[in-house]
Formats: C-alpha cells, structure tokens, sequence
C-alpha cells in the first residue's frame, strides 16, 4: 500500500467528513475522496460506511487508522529528536499571529523557544494581515475558513465565539434581562460592522449600542469595565472569572486557526519545525477554542 494513505484514512477516522479531513490536510475534498477510494481499491477492503451523519470506520478503517496514529506519533517523536539536533535551527524566525490569540495561549511560543533556544523569534501582534507574499513574516498564525490562495500549512483548531458580558452588568439588569436590555459594545464606521446590525435586529431588537471603537482592547477593556455586551473568542472569556455568558453563540462567524507559510518555505527546518510545534502544541486546546471546556 502507499503509505501516505495512512493520513487521509487518519484524517477520515478523526473528523469523519471529507471537509473536515481536506482542512486538516491542506487539501481539496475532492482529492480526500479519491485518496480514500484508492486506498480502498489498493487494499480490496471497506474502510468507512457512508452515513448521513459521516463516515464511520468499518473494523478494518478501525484496525488502520490505529496503525497510522502509532506511526504518526512515533514519527513526530523522531523528528522532534532529529529537528532539536539540526545545527541548522539557528537563526531568525519571523512570527505574526493576533493579540488575543498570543495573550490566550503564550506557552505555546514558550514551549517553542524553550525547545529550539538556538532559533531567534521575532514575533509581530498585530490585528492588520501581514503579507507573507511579500515577506512582511515567514510564517503567520491566522484565523479564516479557507487559507488564503499560495499559502500552504496545517488547520489546528476551530474557533467559536459567543456574547460574554462583566458579571456586575449581569448582576445590575438582573436574572430575567434579555439581550435586548443589555448595551451592547460595537465596532466604529472603519470596520464594516454591518454582519452585528443585522444579528442584533435577529437576535436583540431595540438594543442599544453603548460604545463604538474599533480598536479590540479598547472593547475588551470596556466589557470588562460593565460597559457593555460583545463578543469574545471562548478561549478568551471563559478564562475571565470577571465575565459570564449571556446565553448567544456566533456559530455561524466560527473560524478555522490555521498555521501557513509560503510552499518555497515550507521545507525550511526552522520553519517547519515551528509549524509541527505549533500543531501539537494547540491539541490539549481544542476545548477552550470550542467553547466547551
């Protein structure tokens, strides 16, 4: 068999869509398909039924996909050892990621430079997308449903973000407010802000808007101070004992967190070494990121 159809079966077994296993692959759906089909073919076995809820692993797609995560962890183990041993993980490693995200999950750079303390991390928090096209960083943690096009990398997490208010604002309107009553906090006329006009009409008709800004910390120190409502990455207000939620899941704004770089980088030990890092580091996250921790 073609052993690299041991991670499309794993990619299949974990997230049991096509969809699912393309964006943790950095692949099309249709190319997961046909990997599968034959793998299948190749094998002469079934490895998943097709359900309406997705493909469950037949015995034999059990059987595989256990192999192939004992090869994966023993293969990242060897190249953790080997990577930490290259002379050649010396030198700059430019990084851009959001604020919020380097403030919710800071051991994940640490872990990094404490690992490969030969490698020299120059780290960009910004809120503007930098252009990796254009060398502006060698490699980018985003947030988005689809990598930008000439970027390659790996999905590591999915994102949910839900209305989070100061537990004093919850306590000054009281247990039976609904969000409509609550203030709410919002972006200015920079940022197009029409996507939360339209969930307020839905959602809380007549509520009132407290406060404007586009900048994130000046509405992440304004929620905090019971100005307002808004909405917050769950990894973000969940680890806030001064806030609570208020009940309004953004499900349909969820964003995939992607590491990428350029395809002529991804080969780049330093990089490839922070991208591998990155992954395994975020996977005790993936509850805080969902919102279900």
């Amino acid at each position: 068999m073609d052993w690299d159809d041991l991670r499309y079966v794993l990619a299949i077994h974990r997230e049991k869509t096509l969809s699912g296993a393309a964006a943790t692959l950095g692949v099309s759906r249709t190319t997961v398909g046909r990997r599968l089909k034959e793998a299948e073919d190749r094998l002469g076995v079934r490895l998943f039924d097709r359900t309406e809820e997705g493909f469950a692993a037949t015995a034999a797609g059990d059987e595989l996909a256990e192999t192939a995560a004992r090869l994966e962890a023993e293969i990242h183990v060897t190249e953790g050892r080997l990577l930490g041993r290259d002379a050649e993980l010396r030198g700059r490693l430019r990084v851009s990621t959001v604020d919020f995200l380097f403030a919710g999950f800071p051991e994940v750079f640490s872990s990094f430079i404490q690992r490969y303390p030969g490698v020299e991390v120059t780290l960009g928090v910004t809120n503007e997308q930098v252009s990796l096209i254009r060398r502006e960083a060698d490699v980018a943690l985003r947030l988005g449903n689809n990598p930008a096009e000439g970027l390659v990398g790996r999905r590591v997490g999915r994102m949910q973000l839900e209305a989070y208010a100061a537990r004093s604002l919850v306590d000054r309107l009281g247990p039976g407010a609904t969000l409509a009553d609550f203030p709410w906090l919002h972006s200015d006329e920079r940022s197009d802000g029409r996507w939360l006009d339209d969930w307020l009409a839905r959602n809380a008709p007549g509520a009132k808007v407290s406060l404007r800004s586009d900048d994130f910390a000046v509405r992440r120190r304004a929620l905090s101070a019971g100005m307002g409502v808004t909405f917050l990455a769950c990894f973000d207000g969940d680890a806030d004992p001064g806030l609570v939620r208020v009940g309004a899941r953004l499900s349909e704004e969820a964003r995939d967190l992607w590491v990428l770089t350029l395809p002529e980088l991804r080969n780049n030990r330093r990089i490839r070494a922070f991208m591998d890092h990155v992954y395994d580091a975020f996977k005790p996250h993936q509850r805080a990121l969902e919102g279900s921790a």
